[in-house]
């Protein structure tokens, strides 16, 4: 496993957070709700799990190719039942910082920025043409780390992403719906009926016997059901939704903290700090300043 920065650094510290084949067993994965500021382009080698995307279920498989743009929630459930490792690769960078890299390529400039800014269908591929080409790339970049030069870092990485999106934009290509999505069980699709539920209230005071009656579950079924999908209770992800959604405005507003506070639902703005601090390791001013600047 190779690591150039970790997630929750800036990007202006160290430019890509990357790992190959990384693996976990025995719930040794945080099962969490969780988003970047950057791109993130995750090649699954082996596992089985759930993964929520846009509240929308999709079915883990090895092989599987999954793109998720900057600060979009998603979240893996794995199943560990069968002695199973969840082994990965993964690339998270900000894709501005890369950008003139692909200005010579107009046709992959162009998926570059649709890749970063674009409405995607679906965020998996499944059934890929050439999987070994892929796993080729990071096996090569997990090679070349060790013997990479501060100078020449930038450009060392960006050699990297521009036959990762090479590839990635002939697998695109390949087929008619950029992704087919494997079907959700029914309680997933129960989950995913719940998780928008959410969507659309969570800057609202949660109630659970609302929750139920609107979606015409038992209080004591909605909730099982929900920790049983996603890992985590429905509380725990309301909370992780304003957090994620807060971060979101810190990075891309200028408005106090106490009205970014309120506009996710809490006008407490010292528990908003508290709360955002325990999901975020900083407080939001830290977290404003460390990804604007200011």
């Amino acid at each position: 496993m190779s690591l150039l920065a970790t997630p929750t650094n800036s990007f202006s510290e160290m430019p890509l957070y990357f790992a190959y084949k990384r693996c976990s067993v025995n719930n040794e994965h945080r099962e969490t709700f969780h988003s970047h500021p950057g791109i993130e382009i995750l090649f699954i080698h082996q596992g089985r799990g759930t993964m929520i995307v846009n509240n929308i279920s999709y079915e883990i498989r090895p092989g599987m190719l999954c793109v998720f743009q900057p600060n979009q929630l998603h979240h893996v459930k794995l199943d560990y039942s069968q002695g199973e490792c969840f082994e990965r690769s993964i690339a998270i960078f900000e894709g501005t910082m890369f950008d003139a890299y692909f200005e010579n390529w107009p046709g992959l400039h162009s998926f570059y920025r649709f890749i970063q800014l674009g409405e995607l269908s679906s965020p998996c591929l499944y059934e890929l043409q050439d999987p070994r080409l892929l796993e080729g790339l990071f096996q090569d970049m997990h090679k070349r780390f060790p013997k990479m030069q501060e100078a020449d870092k930038q450009e060392e990485i960006s050699l990297f992403l521009v036959p990762l999106y090479r590839c990635l934009k002939q697998e695109w290509g390949s087929l008619n719906e950029p992704a087919a999505r494997y079907p959700a069980s029914r309680r997933n699709r129960q989950a995913e009926f719940i998780l928008n539920w959410i969507e659309d209230r969570y800057t609202e005071p949660y109630s659970l016997d609302e929750m139920a009656r609107s979606l015409h579950l038992s209080s004591f079924y909605l909730t099982h059901l929900f920790k049983e999908a996603t890992g985590i209770s429905i509380s725990e992800y309301i909370a992780t939704r304003r957090v994620h959604q807060a971060a979101l405005l810190l990075t891309t507003t200028n408005k106090p903290v106490s009205l970014v506070g309120e506009e996710i639902g809490l006008t407490n703005s010292s528990y908003f700090c508290k709360l955002f601090k325990s999901h975020r390791g900083i407080t939001p001013h830290q977290y404003r300043k460390r990804w604007t600047g200011h």
